[in-house]
């Protein structure tokens, strides 16, 4: 009877501590000088995809709250528009959101963005990044925050931007002096 006891007292005590390190990890706030968290999306072609996998580019990481709205459409149609600059910079861009991997399809074809297009369904990714809203717009819970990180070749955050407002974009010039720097 006393070993049940004390291996449920033990198991709790780890169970613990793993919500409190959770806490503390998904509460951290990511800053220039780290090494990027990895992750596992799919994109609209069902594909996995691992950040760290991308090791030996620079990555942009563009997170937007819903596609087919009107901000997240011209910030990745403007991305679509200069992507023989990021191509130039030798940087992967990826544009990541809460939606659906079937919905984000239909939202690359109807703009024809020419790079792939992360869902992140299950909010981990933002989470871990720190760039998701506790409540947005209509009540809505677990929505991505339009954010930018910029992971150099050795999977380092050099650059990272999340913003309050949804109605705004990401800084593209400092973007694009970083991601100059670092080829």
């Amino acid at each position: 009877m006393n070993d049940s006891i004390n291996c449920l007292f033990t198991i709790t005590l780890v169970s613990i501590r793993l919500l409190i390190l959770h806490q503390i990890y998904v509460n951290m706030k990511l800053a220039t000088g780290q090494q990027a968290p990895d992750f596992l999306m799919y994109d609209t072609d069902k594909q996995a995809v691992r950040l760290f996998e991308q090791q030996g580019k620079n990555v942009l990481l563009l997170f937007f709250p819903f596609a087919f709205t009107s901000t997240c459409t011209a910030e990745l149609c403007a991305t679509r528009d200069d992507i023989a600059f990021y191509q130039n910079v030798n940087a992967q861009v990826y544009g990541i959101s809460v939606d659906a991997p079937y919905s984000l399809k239909v939202f690359k074809e109807e703009q024809q963005l020419n790079f792939p297009l992360l869902s992140d369904f299950n909010k981990t990714v933002s989470e871990t990044y720190g760039c998701i809203y506790d409540r947005w717009g209509m009540e809505l819970k677990g929505v991505s925050k339009r954010s930018a990180f910029v992971i150099d070749k050795n999977g380092c955050i050099q650059y990272a931007e999340i913003l309050e407002n949804a109605g705004e974009i990401p800084n593209f010039e400092a973007i694009k002096k970083v991601l100059e720097s670092l080829s």
